[in-house]
């Protein structure tokens, strides 16, 4: 029979063990930084802004939240660059290719709206 104090456990095992710890002050100032975000997408709506730059502000907004939660809470802003890419990458890689078939539908559909538009009607004589 065996004791812990003939296998001592190593160093990097030990720290495993108990996990990462971030200073809770980390945590609270991403949760104040989310808070003000939130508040400024709020205001946008608030505000009625229109078009081009009332979505823009709001995917800026949403995006700069997305981005927080994955770095802090989701620990992405610790781990090791290797599965930073394994993450971001692909799914980058799937955005732009949504980007592109959003683009070829609009074509697609203005096309289809050119050349197979209804025949204009010609008044029948009487």
């Amino acid at each position: 029979m065996t004791t812990a104090h003939e296998h001592p456990v190593p160093a990097a095992a030990a720290g495993h063990a108990e996990g990462q710890q971030h200073p809770i002050s980390v945590y609270l100032w991403i949760w104040g930084l989310l808070f003000v975000l939130s508040f400024f997408s709020y205001l946008v709506d608030y505000f009625h802004f229109q078009g081009m730059l009332r979505w823009s502000l709001i995917l800026l907004f949403m995006f700069l939240k997305a981005g927080l939660i994955i770095a802090i809470f989701m620990h992405m802003a610790w781990e090791r660059l290797a599965l930073v890419y394994a993450i971001f990458v692909p799914t980058g890689a799937l955005l732009v290719l949504v980007g592109l078939m959003s683009l070829e539908g609009d074509y697609t559909h203005l096309t289809r709206g050119t050349y197979f538009a209804p025949a204009a009607e010609t008044p029948k004589p009487h």
